[in-house]
């Protein structure tokens, strides 16, 4: 059983990987994600009228956070240095839809993949959360990795 997966010993019990031994390199990852809501709820976030304060700012700290706790979350994942954390809103206001986009940069033996997409997943749950009273109808959607760079498997970039 152990032979064929990298979490899971030759018991069949789950085990964190040694990265002991990996290559320390810089690592870059980016996620996006979209959270399609009325155009009015993004007219109210653009003009800063949200009953509960300012969106972006809010779900970017929340976003930067969850960034750093991802080994506290996830449970295999390793405890990483985070040189930079940032997080960027694009709105479509016509569509309905707000890109979220996150970039993770460390220094480390592992990547970054799964701080980025935390990043953007807890950014869109605080935009739900500051903007439900006005739009329960709102959707998380499209959660996705779309460039890693770093490391043994080298750069990766969805196409």
């Amino acid at each position: 059983m152990g032979d064929h997966f990298t979490h899971i010993d030759r018991s069949g019990s789950i085990h964190m990987v040694d990265i002991g031994e990996k290559e320390v390199t810089h690592r870059r990852a980016r996620a996006r994600c979209r959270v399609l809501m009325k155009p009015s709820t993004i007219d109210s976030i653009l003009h800063r009228t949200m009953k509960k304060g300012d969106v972006f700012a809010a779900a970017k700290c929340a976003g930067v956070l969850a960034a750093k706790r991802v080994d506290e979350l996830i449970p295999l994942c390793h405890q990483i240095q985070l040189d930079h954390v940032d997080l960027m809103f694009t709105p479509d206001t016509e569509k309905g839809e707000l890109t979220i986009l996150s970039e993770v940069r460390v220094t480390a033996r592992t990547g970054a993949e799964m701080e980025a997409l935390q990043a953007v997943t807890q950014a869109a749950l605080t935009i739900y959360d500051m903007c439900k009273a006005v739009d329960r109808g709102m959707k998380i959607t499209d959660i996705e990795l779309v460039e890693k760079s770093g490391g043994k498997s080298g750069s990766w970039k969805k196409t």
